[in-house]
């Protein structure tokens, strides 16, 4: 078993690191709220004050953030997760759902360093993530994804390689964006079934037995027919627009247009300028009740 610092507990992080636990991993955890490590100590895993203590002597450092920002702030610096591994040849493996520029030029400064990095955003629910069945899409160097299998296996049902580091992100911004179009339609779809005098709940479920019943829609329709948003939350409006827009930038970046996604964008831009930001995603449909007479 190896040592393994986890850093980020939130909704998927959580998980995850449970997992690693329950597959006896020697767990450090570290979390900007120390109160959500709290019961990881009590389950065996030691809590650190600081990225440093969790990193130093690890042979493994896992990520698990919501944005650019909380990753570069876990990775870089003398107190930050590369500082601490060191040269040591230990797996460096970002989790997080990042703008590509930067899971780029965290690549470069991880190898610099001699680390073995991994670019491994991954896709399920948080549901998926306590029972180990999340999907892992990576970018690596082959040996260094090799080297790392056995670690993953306490977390992925499935890894699928997509090429060198950043291709895992280049799959996983397009399918958020994919997901973010999927959801503003089905908003717009359930606001006008409203409009027309159709039951919500009957519409809901004709959905998900159709053509256009995608995971996404099905899920975000059924809790639209309900109208409830605020419990249960499974993806916040404010972490869809962040992945939407690092999207668009790296569409930007290929000079690719990128229309339905930058209209997806708008549509979760206003939900959160209401104020529903932590909301659950399918709260959209309030954006698209505003918009008919």
């Amino acid at each position: 078993m190896a040592t393994v610092a986890f850093l980020g507990l939130g909704r998927m992080g959580a998980g995850m690191a449970r997992r690693l636990l329950a597959a006896g991993h020697d767990l450090r955890v570290f979390n900007r709220t120390a109160a959500r490590a709290a019961p990881f100590g009590a389950a065996g895993a030691r809590c650190c004050a600081t990225v440093r203590e969790a990193c130093t002597g690890a042979a493994a450092a896992i990520a698990m953030v919501s944005d650019d920002e909380a990753s570069r702030a876990l990775w870089l610096g003398a107190d930050g997760a590369l500082s601490a591994l060191g040269a040591s040849k230990a797996l460096a493996i970002e989790c997080s759902t990042l703008s590509h520029d930067w899971v780029l030029e965290l690549s470069g400064r991880a190898a610099r360093r001699g680390l073995r990095f991994l670019d491994a955003p991954v896709t399920g629910l948080p549901d998926a993530a306590a029972a180990g069945e999340l999907t892992l899409l990576v970018g690596a160097d082959p040996q260094h994804l090799a080297a790392a299998r056995p670690l993953l296996a306490a977390i992925a049902r499935e890894i699928v390689e997509f090429g060198p580091p950043g291709a895992g992100t280049a799959y996983k911004l397009l399918v958020n964006m994919l997901g973010a179009v999927q959801i503003a339609s089905a908003a717009e779809a359930m606001a006008l079934a409203e409009q027309a005098g159709l039951d919500a709940h009957r519409v809901a479920h004709t959905i998900a037995s159709g053509q256009a019943g995608s995971p996404q829609v099905v899920r975000n329709t059924r809790r639209m027919a309900e109208d409830d948003h605020e419990q249960a939350v499974i993806f916040t409006p404010r972490l869809r627009l962040k992945d939407v827009q690092y999207a668009l930038a790296f569409a930007r970046k290929l000079d690719l247009g990128t229309p339905f996604g930058a209209l997806a964008a708008q549509s979760f831009g206003e939900l959160c300028a209401l104020g529903a930001d932590r909301a659950n995603e399918s709260a959209v449909i309030e954006v698209a009740r505003r918009r008919l007479p």
